[in-house]
């Protein structure tokens, strides 16, 4: 069964593949640099992979970035799949001031 994709995998994936044109290198070269077998490296790019934060930290030591840019603005609900139980730590916040005052 795959990993449904994220929002924030794609736009990873995208600015990961624009750094790497930016410095005129292969996914090859990247992924060799990277430590990562390139059909890995390739799912990154495509979005199709949900990177650990040592394959970022990999990833943006190799493209010679940091990893700040990579992950810039990726946070929030839109940018994850789809969830049974989109739950975030304000929402239980105010579910359980609701319970308090009730």
């Amino acid at each position: 069964m795959s990993t449904p994709r994220s929002r924030a995998a794609e736009l990873f994936g995208q600015r990961v593949r624009e750094a790497r044109i930016a410095l005129g290198m292969s996914q090859e070269d990247i992924a060799n640099l990277a430590d990562m077998h390139v059909t890995n490296y390739g799912r990154v790019e495509r979005g199709e992979a949900n990177s650990e934060l040592h394959t970022i930290v990999r990833l943006a030591t190799a493209l010679n970035v940091d990893p700040a840019d990579l992950l810039r603005g990726l946070y929030g609900s839109e940018m994850l799949p789809d969830r049974s139980r989109a739950y975030s730590v304000a929402d239980f916040i105010a579910a359980r001031r609701a319970h308090e005052t009730s």
